[in-house]
């Protein structure tokens, strides 16, 4: 959710960044891009084409929104000053595709770092490489990684000492704590065919769903995903999470699965993938295929503005308990977020949710980021808080996926697995935060 692209490395190749980045935390921002849409789709075309443009200035500043103040309960990591860099090291790290700004540190800066168990984040990595050494920038250490045998920890540490630079991860106003949100895959009932129990529909990707890519002419100025579909002649805004749900003919034989609970559903599209328990007890894993282009609406913010919840209350478990002692209110409240996630069903042998990079995530290890301030598949070191305390949680992740509530330098979302714990744990995770990321020396995009 992110927030899941192809299961497969040819397909993976052609996947939208978006996939499997879910808003995760509902609280925060829009789940993908906002896609408006205009009554004439040329006119859109015109004003996306003329938004557009290639940044030639030297130090490159995150165009991304500063991200929101985390819950008074988390507690920052301790703002460091930072060392001066060696002499070999640039001051900043400048990415005109990424439009990043990342400032020059050393390795004392890092939180634990001497401390923290780097074998699970390396074998994150590997798996990482496979999309990465596809890249110039990383092939060179991707080859090196790989050779590494065994790789004890004292082993990967002196790899990433001397083949990576650490860069610490700014805010476009030059501050560098941020937030730091989390996800997980959910598990739900369901059934092949619909019955008075299972009566709520996840649906694969419609026939007349339109993918608009609209690419700038200039170098390096990025891309644009729109959604619709035809009328006529006219390209016009897909149907809303309304208009499919209150017209279950618009989509009729798309049916994927059907399930029992329309919250869990809700919550399923928020993450981008899941597992679907069969009667029989087979279990169906199941991942974000597409969505309908409308921009994400949180639905704990609307409670919040109405005052049937207060902030400090408003989490996934709490939304669910409004739920079921609002059963009238329910429908009306989940269609505010006009966003609709379609589904696939994925390989029965995938390890575990495929992020944007095109690799199986790793729980506790995998982290969602925004791609226009940190390479995707690129080592971060995170320095946190566990959920809801002040107890540090320091450790080196993988940038393995995205998600459009993802934005600004100093935010990540972070992937907990596959559990009731990882619900749990993702589901109240909203903590201050401080992130490095590691790049190859010789590091160009």
């Amino acid at each position: 959710m992110r927030k899941i692209n192809k299961p497969s490395a040819n397909a993976a190749s052609s996947a939208k960044t978006h996939i499997f980045t879910p808003d995760k935390m509902f609280l925060q921002g829009s789940y993908f891009k906002r896609y408006p849409f205009k009554t004439q789709f040329s006119a859109l075309l015109v004003l996306t084409s003329l938004s557009l443009t290639s940044c030639k200035t030297e130090t490159i500043t995150s165009k991304a929104a500063v991200p929101q103040t985390p819950a008074k309960s988390a507690t920052a990591p301790t703002e460091q000053k930072p060392e001066k860099p060696a002499q070999n090291k640039v001051e900043t790290q400048t990415d005109q595709k990424s439009q990043k700004l990342l400032k020059a540190a050393s390795w004392s800066m890092l939180p634990g770092w001497k401390h923290d168990s780097l074998i699970p984040a390396w074998n994150t990595f590997i798996q990482s490489c496979k999309s990465l050494e596809r890249r110039p920038s990383w092939q060179t250490v991707c080859t090196q990684a790989n050779a590494i045998q065994p790789a004890s920890e004292q082993a990967v540490r002196n790899f990433l000492e001397n083949h990576f630079s650490p860069y610490q991860v700014t805010n476009p106003d030059g501050t560098t704590t941020g937030l730091a949100t989390g996800y997980y895959e959910p598990l739900l009932k369901g059934s092949r065919q619909y019955s008075s129990r299972f009566r709520y529909p996840i649906y694969s990707a419609p026939d007349n769903l339109l993918s608009i890519e609209l690419k700038d002419a200039q170098p390096g100025a990025g891309q644009t995903s729109m959604r619709g579909r035809l009328q006529g002649r006219r390209i016009v805004p897909y149907y809303t999470r309304a208009e499919i749900e209150n017209n279950r003919n618009l989509l009729k034989g798309k049916e994927l699965l059907w399930v029992e609970d329309e919250v869990d559903l809700f919550f399923l599209q928020i993450q981008g993938s899941g597992r679907i328990v069969l009667e029989d007890g087979e279990t169906i894993k199941i991942g974000f295929a597409d969505h309908n282009g409308h921009p994400y609406r949180s639905i704990g913010k609307v409670l919040i503005d109405r005052g049937e919840m207060p902030a400090w209350q408003a989490s996934m478990q709490s939304i669910k308990q409004w739920g079921r002692q609002n059963p009238a209110k329910l429908k009306p409240l989940l269609q505010q977020n006009a966003r609709y996630i379609f589904f696939r069903e994925l390989p029965p042998d995938v390890t575990g949710p495929i992020g944007a990079l095109g690799v199986p995530l790793t729980a506790g290890r995998s982290l969602a980021i925004d791609p226009s301030s940190i390479p995707l598949g690129a080592p971060v070191y995170l320095a946190t808080t566990w959920p809801n305390t002040s107890q540090p949680l320091n450790r080196l992740m993988i940038a393995q996926d995205t998600g459009s509530a993802i934005k600004g330098g100093v935010r990540a979302d972070f992937f907990w697995g596959y559990s009731p714990e990882a619900q749990t744990q993702a589901g109240k995770m909203k903590q201050s935060a401080q992130m490095w990321v590691l790049l190859p020396k010789q590091y160009r995009e």
